[in-house]
């Protein structure tokens, strides 16, 4: 089994642009989204799949400066992205990571990973608080390289074709193969009500609240988020 794990990252988001590269603590968000998921120890691969847009040249070459490495498609149909630079990998299985998952743990991908592998599930996650007690943003997607063929086969519509794994959520509503998730095994982790994310300006202004560096533990992560989590910032609540 060759597991590869793959960051589907962009300079194009809507609601907050150019935010793989904006400072956070010193390093821009995407430099931390590669320390951080470069230390998971299951992944036999790790590729950053951007688009092929002149935007993204810079975001390509930070990247490669850093020593990723880096795959290219289209920036609309973010599936064939995805599932081209699987191919080229070879991979059996593939690990979702999301660039807007700045604090994503090491360990909460191989936590994901070992339940993976043993059997049951042709996908699984942690990355978001569904039918699990993990904050948003700890975590990830995996799934079968047979499930994604099928999915980049399928999957005709925009919006399918826009999010990587949304027809499967739509199949998935309808009960067709459950998916996988897990709670934390350590309890100190059980925060669902936390969403550590990055999405809009109001979230990067509560990342810059906390006191994080990139080397920090997911369990350091959630207490310095519990540290400030009843306060305010800008009037905003951080969970």
């Amino acid at each position: 089994m060759k597991i590869v794990g793959i960051v589907q990252a962009r300079m194009g988001a809507t609601r907050l642009p150019n935010k793989m590269m904006l400072c956070l603590h010193g390093y821009p968000v995407v430099e931390w989204v590669f320390k951080r998921v470069s230390q998971a120890s299951t992944l036999d691969a790790l590729i950053f799949a951007l688009p092929t847009t002149a935007a993204d040249d810079l975001l390509a070459d930070y990247l490669t400066g850093l020593g990723a490495t880096v795959a290219r498609g289209s920036e609309t149909d973010v599936l064939s992205r995805f599932h081209s630079a699987a191919n080229a990998a070879e991979a059996t299985a593939v690990v979702r990571v999301c660039a807007d998952n700045p604090l994503v743990s090491a360990t909460e991908i191989d936590r994901l990973v070992g339940f993976y592998r043993q059997g049951g599930h042709r996908y699984a996650y942690n990355h978001i608080p569904k039918g699990n007690s993990y904050p948003n943003g700890l975590g990830a997607e995996i799934a079968s390289m047979e499930l994604l063929d099928g999915l980049h086969r399928e999957a005709t519509s925009t919006k399918h074709r826009e999010h990587i794994f949304s027809y499967l959520w739509d199949q998935l509503e309808k009960g067709d193969h459950p998916p996988g998730t897990i709670d934390p095994s350590d309890k100190r982790l059980a925060h669902p009500e936390l969403s550590l994310d990055l999405d809009t300006m109001d979230d990067y202004r509560r990342l810059l609240a906390l006191d994080l560096y990139p080397e920090m533990s997911a369990i350091e992560i959630v207490n310095a988020a519990l540290h400030i989590k009843h306060g305010t910032l800008n009037g905003t609540k951080f969970s």
